[in-house]
């Protein structure tokens, strides 16, 4: 797998893409700096030109193929990221691909795909899941010769995804001490993780996975790749059952340390960095931002370099970002509570059970004939998280019977 031309191999690559990708901008970062007591650095991918780090590795692999490959067209299976970047590679080429893509793709993703890949690109909507979309492309590849463009399990992917690590060694004034990225598939960190270790080796590789889809922790933790048998999809740039084999032996060998953060931490960065640092960026990117928190402790006085990997946000989820934040930070809750149906029995709970300060969300009940109480359900904001225990207290004593919905995911999706 890895030989001392590694950093050549990416080099290279380097060479081919400087005139394709955009150098994005690695910027100081004054409002992170404060934050953590060091200086952070962004490298900007959310401004690559299709919005994500994912151009680098499929321009470069596609570029690799020999004519006849380019004759027959490529393939790939994606709901996001990489499906843009093959679709950009072949407009720009002028070469056929078919783009395979679950049936539960969002429009507009489908539609951005559509835009960059023109005339040149054929969707395909195959699968309710991921794995039965990869499966019908592969199965279509081979039946009308064509290439898959793997989305990160491959030599040429990850040497594209390594030449970020290229122009931040180009551009940084300072002596890096971490790089600190998202994990997916691990093609960006393996790219990027291989490239500092011989080229800046006192550098820590940091990589960062969500809590709910840590596939390769699992693998590492496993000795082997392993297939994670649910995974939350919420991070849905990183949100990967299975780990790559090649990419699996790239970060055994080259990242120092693997932080999982929970998606409603990310929730939590994404709404921090569109307000403090005017930053839009999609779960996946602001995963590396979301570590810091963790390594607080570790990274006071050094300088940090967080690769903002995408900004590929659906605008509709803002929403239950804001939500998802919220009960991340303790402030948020839902409740099943019993009120007696009478006039004035919200009023009673309000002066009852809420603290000065504390808002009511939501408030469903349906009055049941000839019944003296019927359930509510109830969405209560704090103003501090510190204030739960003591509100709990007074909800008990107002129904000792109340169902906390926080904690239950299949009552929280069926009732909030």
């Amino acid at each position: 797998m890895y030989t001392a031309t590694q950093a050549a191999k990416i080099d290279a690559a380097h060479l081919v893409l400087k005139d394709v990708v955009r150098h994005t901008p690695l910027e100081h970062d004054v409002y992170l700096s404060q934050k953590y007591n060091c200086n952070v650095y962004l490298k900007r991918e959310d401004l690559q030109t299709v919005r994500s780090f994912k151009l680098r590795g499929a321009y470069y692999a596609i570029s690799r193929l020999s004519k006849k490959q380019r004759e027959f067209g490529v393939t790939c299976a994606s709901a996001g990221n990489h499906a843009q970047g093959v679709a950009y590679t072949c407009d720009r080429l002028q070469m056929k691909a078919v783009i395979f893509m679950p049936t539960t793709t969002p429009n507009q993703k489908v539609s951005q795909v559509r835009f960059f890949g023109g005339k040149y690109i054929e969707i395909m909507l195959v699968g309710d899941t991921f794995d039965a979309c990869s499966k019908a492309a592969k199965d279509y590849t081979e039946t009308h010769q064509m290439t898959f463009i793997p989305p990160f399990d491959s030599e040429d992917i990850i040497a594209g995804q390594g030449t970020i690590a290229v122009e931040i060694l180009e551009d940084a004034d300072v002596k890096m001490d971490y790089v600190v990225a998202t994990i997916g598939g691990g093609g960006l960190i393996s790219g990027v993780g291989s490239y500092f270790h011989e080229k800046s080796p006192d550098t820590k590789v940091i990589g960062v996975e969500p809590l709910g889809a840590a596939s390769m922790h699992a693998a590492l933790h496993a000795g082997e790749v392993v297939k994670l048998p649910v995974i939350d999809k919420f991070v849905d740039g990183a949100a990967v059952a299975e780990a790559g084999k090649l990419t699996y032996g790239y970060c055994r060998k080259f990242v120092d340390d693997i932080f999982l953060v929970p998606e409603g931490q990310v929730c939590t960065t994404i709404l921090e960095m569109y307000t403090k640092l005017a930053i839009v960026a999609e779960p996946a990117g602001a995963l590396s931002v979301s570590a810091l928190e963790q390594l607080k402790p570790q990274i006071e006085g050094k300088n940090v370099v967080c690769i903002v990997s995408g900004g590929n946000n659906d605008i509709n989820r803002m929403k239950e970002m804001e939500e998802r934040s919220l009960m991340f930070e303790g402030l948020q809750h839902y409740f099943i509570v019993n009120f007696p149906q009478r006039a004035g029995a919200l009023k009673e709970f309000i002066s009852l059970v809420l603290g000065p300060q504390d808002d009511i969300t939501k408030f469903e009940y349906t009055k049941k004939v000839n019944r003296g109480q019927g359930p509510v359900i109830i969405g209560i904001l704090l103003k501090d998280k510190a204030d739960y225990n003591v509100m709990l207290k007074r909800l008990a004593n107002y129904d000792s019977n109340y169902i906390p919905v926080n904690d239950n995911p299949m009552l929280y999706t069926l009732l909030v």
